[in-house]
């Protein structure tokens, strides 16, 4: 491809927004009808509650239908310059093998539709649209790729509840349900809150166990809040890659749970194997603590080698194994409250051995300081670099 598309671009030339998928959607009507704290929805509300829920769905599965881009097997996506790519896409690998994407851009979607759920956690917005996402898919290649909010942060977006923003993106480049044997590669990944996950709940271990085997290498990861990646079932190589961010960035603050927060770097989740190798995290500003690199969410199994933190050797293991027992002891407590049963992962312990080890899977060379890390990072990732003909 050659030049931008804008996902939500019409045939008529027209780009088309919140009252052309939906004319009458007010998402301060919609959010009205939980209530002044959120809790709960009812119809009855307001007199225009039903129709606002109504509006909203209707919206969300116009805007599914303009703005998704599906790509099938045996595709190669590439771009012809530095400036081609997509605005406001939703790229899907669906049910296809033999896929690449190189040399390309993405701004993420604005969700106008992004749905409230109340009984997420404390409440939380859920956005429909990832930027770039393999849904049961396998042998998938994303290179030299450039994926973020761009011009829409969520700073932006329309105030929401307790006086925090609408969040109407949510994954910059998932993979799921059962997707295999992926390579992110000589990419840039920046300014975005739910970045990549790997599999999508605890439970689906029919279709994730065993799969989502991805290699992240060589990548340049800024101000990413959270899941970089988030990692469930996966056996995950991370080497080489460079994570950047600060507590007071003005748009995309990261707050580690030391400080009160849930940003993260290297996300542990259940049944996860990660191996990390020489990555370089860089995090800076008031309160900033190497916890930010490593948090379990029921891993057990994580292992690092050589990596740094703000220029110094670092220990990721005793961070990773510190943040899963003290889940573990969070979990075991609160099942002994509830008179419930703990889970399963309560009765494992942390090792360090994640029962496999990439130099026996395919052959590399990584890079050996931080400084090599971060230069790769800065001037060999994202579209522009390689010279397509």
């Amino acid at each position: 491809m050659n030049g931008s598309i804008d996902g939500n671009q019409s045939p008529d030339g027209r780009v088309l927004g919140e009252q052309d998928y939906a004319p009458g959607y007010d998402i301060n009507k919609y959010m009205s009808c939980f209530g002044p704290e959120g809790k709960v929805w009812s119809d009855q509300t307001f007199d225009y509650c039903k129709k606002q829920r109504q509006l909203r769905q209707t919206g969300s599965n116009n805007m599914k239908r303009q703005i998704e881009v599906s790509l099938p097997s045996n595709t190669t996506l590439i771009g012809l310059g530095a400036d081609s790519g997509f605005l406001g896409a939703n790229i899907v690998i669906l049910n296809a093998t033999n896929v690449v994407v190189r040399n390309i851009s993405v701004e993420a979607p604005v969700d106008f539709f992004t749905t409230w759920s109340p009984d997420d956690g404390e409440g939380a917005w859920n956005a429909r649209f990832d930027a770039l996402s393999s849904v049961t898919s396998d042998h998938v290649w994303i290179d030299h790729v450039s994926l973020s909010d761009g011009r829409f942060p969520d700073s932006e977006a329309p105030m929401g509840f307790r006086g925090k923003h609408a969040n109407r993106h949510d994954g910059l480049l998932d993979l799921k349900d059962g997707t295999d044997f992926v390579t992110i590669s000589n990419s840039t990944l920046s300014n975005h809150d739910k970045t990549m996950l790997l599999g999508s709940g605890d439970e689906h271990v029919d279709k994730d166990g065993g799969k989502l085997r991805v290699s992240y290498i060589g990548n340049y990861f800024e101000n990413l809040q959270q899941r970089s990646p988030r990692v469930r079932f996966g056996q995950v190589h991370v080497v080489n890659n460079y994570f950047t961010g600060s507590t007071d960035d003005p748009r995309y603050p990261l707050v580690s749970e030391a400080q009160g927060g849930s940003s993260y770097f290297l996300g542990a989740g259940y049944e996860s194997r990660i191996f990390s190798e020489r990555n370089a995290f860089e995090f800076t500003g008031p309160g900033a603590d190497p916890s930010i690199m490593v948090t379990s969410y029921n891993g057990h199994r994580f292992s690092d080698i050589g990596s740094w933190y703000n220029g110094q050797a670092a220990d990721l293991d005793a961070i990773a194994q510190a943040s899963f027992e003290q889940n573990r002891e969070k979990a075991l407590a609160e099942a002994e409250a509830s008179g419930s049963p703990a889970s399963d992962w309560t009765g494992w312990e942390f090792t360090t051995d994640v029962g496999w080890n990439p130099a026996d899977v395919y052959a590399y060379k990584a890079f050996s300081t931080a400084q090599a890390v971060k230069n790769h990072a800065l001037q060999f990732t994202g579209p522009g670099v390689l010279a397509v003909k």
